[in-house]
């Protein structure tokens, strides 16, 4: 029999979800509309999807649709299958329970135990059999900010439910983003390798101010970084990262900053305040900095600009933080592969670096969707990765497992 329409896409963005089974349940806020397109964004990185209603939620869309959008029949009601065990029941098939949206009236009656939906029922069994739970509410502000809500989500979070959003704009508490949900879907049913590690991550670029209004910069999209913060989040890790543009993801800490001096205090700072695992300097941080015109720079004028070389993050990093594990990025333009490769190696020589990722910019990377680099460790293992930026974060995640558990092995010898 051929396969429903809606699984041609199956995996088009991954198999970070493969062989996972993810019961959707939708409650009736007009959120629900949203669960059409997070239905597919689960399946296109490779999980089943089995959609479960309340009737406030058909009125807000039909079962036709979320049997479009799923390839599988909607569970409308608990019938002579017992489907809430089935899927949630102590060898159930499901992996994980995404309640989205999440209303009030359902919210309260999940931590009460009461089961008069399919919903609930679902939510029950799957509580009770240890299966994962993510809880992601919406409704207006006033309605979440009730103490037996409040209290309610606190009984859940002490369950091990996982609480997602809200996201609070123009008096409501509005759902998160799809791709917030499915971020922590590949978290929770993730490999959780890096589960206990905190990983300091710089990324993007820093612009050096000529005047109030001009700056020097580069064209690092910050893509990299970014991508190898989600992925550290996804195995585990609690992740920090000091860049530019404000990303936004629950559970991931940002700190902003604009200058090569900025980033560097920053992450000094942040190394001083908190006990990290690792740093990856991902950032294209300025090598030279300028002294700031007060005023803005006449455009009829001729001016001279003086740099002045910037302090190496890298370089204060390992001065100060000896023991801590860093990886380190060298771009470089024009050089063959094994002028690349020199360069890096007498970088992470100098520098004491555990890993380093090289490559020519002038070919692809900075801006780009796609990159190509070597993967570079301190037992002088080379591994050339091409691809989009997710490929290459996820390969350079690889290597700093193997870092982290060479580092305990050593440990445990001595």
């Amino acid at each position: 029999m051929n396969k429903h329409p809606t699984l041609w896409i199956k995996e088009n963005k991954g198999i970070s979800l493969k062989g996972k089974t993810v019961v959707l349940a939708v409650t009736g806020s007009i959120a629900a509309v949203r669960t059409i397109e997070l239905s597919r964004e689960l399946i296109r990185r490779g999980a089943d999807v089995y959609a479960v209603t309340t009737p406030a939620a058909e009125r807000i869309i039909h079962p036709d649709a979320l049997h479009y959008a799923t390839g599988n029949e909607v569970i409308r009601d608990i019938t002579g299958k017992v489907e809430h065990v089935q899927f949630c029941g102590m060898n159930g098939c499901a992996d994980l329970l995404v309640i989205a949206p999440a209303t009030a009236n359902t919210i309260s009656k999940i931590a009460a135990g009461i089961d008069d939906t399919p919903v609930t029922t679902f939510a029950t069994t799957a509580i009770g059999s240890g299966i994962s739970v993510m809880l992601v509410p919406a409704m207006h502000e006033s309605m979440y900010c009730h103490p037996a809500i409040v209290d309610n989500l606190d009984k859940l979070r002490l369950w091990g439910v996982t609480i997602i959003g809200p996201q609070m704009e123009e008096g409501i508490a509005k759902i998160v983003s799809n791709e917030m949900i499915v971020l922590n879907a590949e978290r929770i049913l993730g490999p959780d390798t890096l589960s206990g590690k905190r990983i300091l991550i710089t990324s993007g670029t820093t612009a050096e101010f000529l005047d109030p209004i001009r700056i020097l910069t580069t064209f690092a999209s910050g893509k990299t970084g970014i991508e190898i913060a989600l992925e550290a989040f996804r195995r585990g890790a609690d992740v920090t990262i000091v860049h530019m543009n404000r990303l936004g993801f629950e559970g991931i800490k940002e700190i902003l900053v604009q200058t090569s001096q900025q980033m560097t205090d920053a992450v000094m700072e942040e190394l001083d305040r908190e006990e990290y695992d690792m740093l990856i300097s991902a950032a294209a941080i300025s090598d030279f900095t300028v002294d700031m015109s007060p005023e803005k720079i006449k455009s009829a004028d001729n001016i001279i600009i003086k740099m002045k070389p910037a302090v190496k993050l890298i370089d204060r990093v390992r001065q100060s933080f000896p023991d801590l594990a860093i990886a380190g990025f060298k771009a470089e333009t024009g050089l063959s592969a094994e002028q690349l490769l020199s360069r890096a190696w007498d970088r992470m020589d100098q520098s004491k670096l555990d890993l380093i990722v090289a490559n020519d910019v002038l070919e692809r990377g900075m801006g780009t969707e796609d990159n190509e680099v070597y993967i570079m460790s301190d037992k002088r293992d080379v591994k050339k990765v091409s691809g989009l930026k997710r490929t290459i974060a996820s390969s350079l995640l690889d290597e700093v497992e193997k870092c982290f558990q060479q580092r305990d092995d050593l440990s445990e010898g001595n």
